[in-house]
C-alpha cells in the first residue's frame, strides 16, 4: 500500500488499522526529548514511516498529535506510525527496554511466539539485548558508522537548541555524531535521523 500525500490525509484511521496489519515493522523506536518544533515532529513521523520503525516515544514539551503543525508536516502518517507520549526521555527509555526485555525473554526460552502485529512477533530480524543510542554531540561520542546497531534499538533525538539533556545521555549505551566539515555546528533533527537511521537500516539488511 502506497499513498500519496493527499491520500494519506484524507484517510480514516480506521481504514490505516486494517491496511497497516500486512506491514513488516522494524524493530527501532524513537525517542524525540523535548524537540520544539512541530514541523519536526512531523517530519520525523514522515521518516519513521519511511523506515516502517515500530514505535515513536514522544517526550517532556514536545507537542503530540492532534496538533494542526504536526498534522500538515507529516502529511497524515501520523495515523501509521505508532506512538506514545512519554512525560521524560527516561520513561520512554524505561518503557522500550521493558518491552523488548520481555520479548527477548519469551524467545530465549523458546516459547510460542505470538501472531500480533508487533514486529518482535516475526523471525526476520536477528536480535539481541536491547540498546539505546544517542544522536549527539558530546566529547564521549563515537561516529555514527561504528556504533553497534543490533536489533532491537532506541534512537534518542534531542531539541532543537540544547541537544540531548546530560541526564538522558547517561542512560544511553552508546552516543554517536555525524561528521561536520563546515562552519555550521550541526544539522536539521530531521536530518541527522535520517542519516543514522537509514545507516542502521543499511547495516541490518
Amino acid at each position: 500500500m502506497k499513498l500519496n500525500a493527499k491520500q494519506l490525509r484524507d484517510v480514516s484511521e480506521e481504514e490505516v488499522a486494517v491496511k497497516l496489519k500486512n506491514i513488516k515493522r522494524r524493530p527501532i523506536y524513537f525517542i524525540l526529548e523535548n524537540i520544539y518544533d512541530t514541523y519536526n515532529i512531523g517530519g520525523l513521523f514522515r521518516l519513521a514511516d519511511a523506515l516502517a520503525i515500530e514505535k515513536m516515544y514522544i517526550c517532556g514539551e514536545s507537542e503530540i498529535p492532534p496538533n494542526s503543525r504536526i498534522k500538515k508536516a507529516s502529511i497524515g502518517t501520523y495515523k501509521v506510525v505508532p506512538w506514545e507520549y512519554c512525560k521524560s526521555a527516561k520513561q520512554a527509555i524505561e518503557s522500550f527496554r521493558s518491552e523488548t526485555e520481555k520479548f527477548l525473554s519469551r524467545v530465549n526460552s523458546s516459547s510460542e511466539e505470538s501472531s500480533s502485529s508487533n514486529i518482535h512477533s516475526r523471525k526476520n530480524f536477528p536480535v539481541s539485548s536491547p540498546r539505546v543510542i544517542a544522536v549527539e554531540q558530546h566529547v564521549t561520542s563515537i561516529l555514527y558508522t561504528k556504533a553497534d546497531y543490533s536489533f532491537p534499538i532506541a534512537l534518542i533525538f534531542g531539541n532543537e537548541t540544547f541537544g540531548i539533556t546530560e541526564e538522558t545521555l547517561k542512560l544511553a549505551d552508546q552516543i554517536v555524531e555525524i561528521p561536520m566539515w563546515g562552519i555550521n555546528k550541526s544539522l536539521n533533527v530531521i536530518v541527522s535521523a535520517a542519516v543514522v537511521s537509514y545507516w542502521l537500516v543499511s547495516v541490518n539488511l
